[in-house]
């Protein structure tokens, strides 16, 4: 490393922690891990003591969370006027806290002794660490090490038997191998590359269960954000999305006559109360086929007996080609400060859209949609949780409908697809995702692509529901598996004897 880094041990961490973000998508430029990662691993061989080690594990998690979600930046930009002052604060409000979290992977790999104990000890705390990030505070186990992955289907099959956060481990291992030394680390590094695509194209190549016979047709409305809930422009957002709608499914009629029709509009496509309003829902009925059923995003409300608005949920409704309303899903997993404010609305600002708390649902539901095939909804950031997408039934598919209009063109929409993408690999199960600015897609059951529509792009995606396979391994441990590999890996690096905290090198400065 620069000695001008290693003076200021802090920014070198930081600036590390920002390369690591290159691997992540959109770019999936994993290399910079092969330097990253054995760089952040001799810079704590150098640390003094504990605290040194896990303030430098901040800095690090600090500098890849900040670069991994700047985009958040975006949202505050649909009301400037009134969001202004937040802008300099969002990104680095939300990397702060998320950059606590680098620190057990860096205590982990300081207490190990150098060389193998030290690089198992830190892909075990980096996984667990990421879990704990999953569960804690409401959870956001976003921008798992394991999506970088998530650029094809090919690397991610490993996701079927340990999930996204075994993908994280096996990717931490194999970026810390340059701290072994390249002449030990190539051959290592080469001969777990080959045998992992490898192993994956054998799985890719057995028979996949048969499509079956009914036709999606995804409608992405490409609404910006700003205009979304404008009183003038609620007729024309209803008409386009209906417009789009009898288009897409005309054509899919037409072309595969006698099949079932499921269109699909994104998380509160719909500018009218879509469950209430029985215009609305003729209107949208009128849209379909005689065979059709629409699924559609939208904002559901009930009253008191005084005509007071008592509750607001975001809501999945369904609605055949008759008008008749079906069964609804209600968002169980709410972001908060967008959806709720936590701490009992305590904080003296008001960042909800409306400014009143959204509800949460029960929790995950399998849908029954007549004799179609049963689904498990994902509402926005919902399918961002590995192993809590399904419910007690399991479903034939995942359907993730969201607005990622709040972002822009950034990089968060193509994290947000990457990990749907693995929810499917995971389950073996197909994923459908609806996105109002895009990117909608439908992937098959092993994360193989069917079909997209680029960000900002309008138009619908047309496809067969593809069939689902067999639980997977993952669908039947969860989280558990991963887990345990993660603790089996410290506790190897651990077993091979822990370092002192304070280093015996004399009289070195100071990296604190």
């Amino acid at each position: 490393m620069p000695a001008f880094l290693l003076a200021r041990p802090g920014l070198c961490a930081l600036l590390l922690g920002a390369a690591t973000t290159l691997a992540l998508p959109p770019l999936h430029l994993l290399p910079v891990l092969l330097l990253s990662f054995p760089a952040f691993l001799a810079l704590i061989g150098r640390a003094e003591g504990w605290r040194q080690a896990a303030w430098w594990g901040v800095c690090f998690g600090f500098g890849h969370h900040l670069t991994g979600l700047y985009w958040v930046t975006h949202s505050l930009f649909t009301d400037i006027g009134r969001w202004f002052w937040l802008v300099p604060l969002a990104a680095p409000g939300i990397a702060l806290p998320l950059a606590l979290f680098g620190a057990l992977p860096a205590l982990a790999a300081r207490a190990a002794r150098p060389g193998w104990p030290r690089v198992l000890a830190f892909a075990g705390a980096w996984v667990g660490a990421e879990l704990l990030r999953g569960v804690l505070f409401t959870g956001f186990p976003w921008n798992l090490l394991g999506t970088a992955w998530a650029f094809d289907a090919l690397p991610l099959q490993p996701a079927a038997l340990v999930g996204a956060h075994g993908l994280s481990l096996m990717t931490a291992l194999l970026a810390c191998l340059p701290a072994l030394g390249w002449r030990r680390a190539a051959p290592l590094l080469a001969g777990a590359l080959a045998l992992w695509m490898a192993a994956s194209a054998w799985r890719l190549r057995e028979p996949g269960p048969e499509d079956l016979s009914l036709r999606l047709v995804l409608v992405q409305g490409n609404i910006a954000q700003e205009a979304k809930w404008e009183e003038a422009q609620r007729l024309p957002i209803f008409l386009r999305y209906l417009q789009l709608t009898r288009a897409g499914a005309t054509a899919a009629a037409a072309a595969h006559p006698g099949q079932p029709i499921i269109a699909i509009w994104p998380e509160t496509a719909s500018p009218f109360l879509l469950t209430e309003d029985r215009e609305a829902q003729r209107l949208a009925a009128e849209a379909l086929p005689p065979n059709g059923l629409l699924l559609a995003g939208t904002v559901r409300a009930a009253w008191d007996e005084a005509g007071r608005l008592r509750e607001v949920w975001n809501s999945l409704a369904s609605l055949d080609s008759a008008g008749i309303p079906g069964p609804v899903y209600d968002k169980a997993h709410l972001v908060p400060f967008g959806e709720y404010m936590p701490l009992g609305g305590l904080l003296p600002i008001r960042m909800v859209t409306g400014g009143r708390d959204f509800s949460a649902g029960p929790g995950r539901v399998t849908l029954r949609l007549g004799a179609l095939p049963p689904v498990s909804p994902l509402i926005c950031y919902e399918a961002i949780f590995p192993g809590r997408v399904v419910g007690e039934e399991r479903p034939a598919w995942l359907l993730n409908v969201t607005n990622d209009a709040w972002f822009g063109h950034s990089a968060g929409p193509y994290q947000h697809l990457a990990a749907a993408r693995l929810r499917a690999v995971e389950e073996g199960l197909p994923m459908v995702r609806a996105a109002q600015t895009g990117i909608s897609a439908v992937f098959g059951p092993r994360g193989e692509l069917r079909g997209r529509l680029a960000l900002g792009e309008t138009g619908t995606l047309e496809a067969a529901l593809p069939g689902a396979l067999a639980p997977t391994p993952f669908a039947r441990m969860g989280v558990w598996g991963p887990a345990g590999l993660a603790l089996a890996l410290l506790a190897l690096g651990w077993g091979a004897g822990l370092q002192p905290m304070r280093s015996n090198r004399p009289n070195e400065d100071s990296f604190y």
